[in-house]
């Protein structure tokens, strides 16, 4: 790190946890951010002023006034352009030392697959049942962690699918793919503003703590935040022996 780097991340590296070891594990790590939305909006300001090295923000969406009550990555000024395009100026004038890549399409499978063979970190901030399983799927074949969030109208949840053990569920394991579950979507049910951002926070936190190796992650746990109420649940996960993704990938 040049003397720049040790002032601007002074608070991490006084840190016992973190130190200049940790700072340079978040210097030399890639992150892959999907959805650039209400969660990758925090998930993203996060990893960019914490000093993760490149950062790829993949959404294939764009600006649109009804985003602007939660998703902080972007500007009215900025309506009508790619998502992805309108964050990364952003954290380039928190952080221009960060190498924030641009995705401006779906991520589906052969997308992911790409992304994620050279990531330290992939996280889900996207809000359908599809893409998420697209993305368990390419992270379990790759054995790249994995940090998932949602959230809509006062309930939000967050949990850590690390496919590196052989122990801990994958997203499957807890939604089974071949299971109905309704789709919500912000449009038609709305959401809290600053739920996104908890939720989107919490993640932020999961991933640099993964990528530092640092304490204990959510691994093994699905965390629940009703925000009407301020309360959290914690509920304990395990793996599915005869999940159709992740059962097979140890042996």
């Amino acid at each position: 790190m040049n003397d720049q780097q040790l002032l601007r991340y002074s608070r991490h590296i006084l840190l016992d946890d973190i130190g200049i070891e940790g700072q340079e594990k978040l210097l030399a790590a890639n992150a892959i951010v999907i959805g650039a939305g209400g969660l990758g909006s925090p998930v993203a300001l996060y990893l960019a002023s914490a000093g993760v090295g490149r950062i790829t923000l993949v959404d294939h969406d764009t600006v649109d006034l009804t985003n602007l009550q939660r998703q902080i990555l972007h500007t009215t000024a900025r309506v009508g352009q790619p998502k992805a395009v309108s964050g990364k100026e952003t954290l380039a004038q928190i952080n221009p030392d960060v190498d924030v890549r641009t995705v401006c399409e779906r991520a589906d499978a052969s997308t992911l697959a790409d992304l994620i063979s050279d990531a330290t970190v992939v996280l889900d901030c996207t809000d359908n049942f599809k893409t998420r399983h697209a993305i368990n799927q390419a992270c379990v074949s790759a054995r790249v962690p994995l940090v998932s969030g949602a959230a809509i109208r006062m309930d939000g949840q967050v949990a850590v699918f690390d496919s590196r053990s052989g122990s801990t569920p994958c997203y499957a394991c807890l939604f089974p793919p071949d299971q109905q579950f309704e789709e919500v979507q912000c449009s038609t049910m709305g959401v809290f503003a600053p739920l996104v951002g908890i939720i989107g926070t919490v993640q932020a936190a999961e991933a640099l703590k993964l990528i530092m190796g640092i304490g204990e992650s959510l691994a093994n746990r699905l965390l629940l935040l009703d925000a009407r109420n301020m309360e959290w649940t914690s509920i304990r996960t395990t793996r599915s022996s005869d999940c159709p993704v992740c059962a097979g990938a140890h042996n």
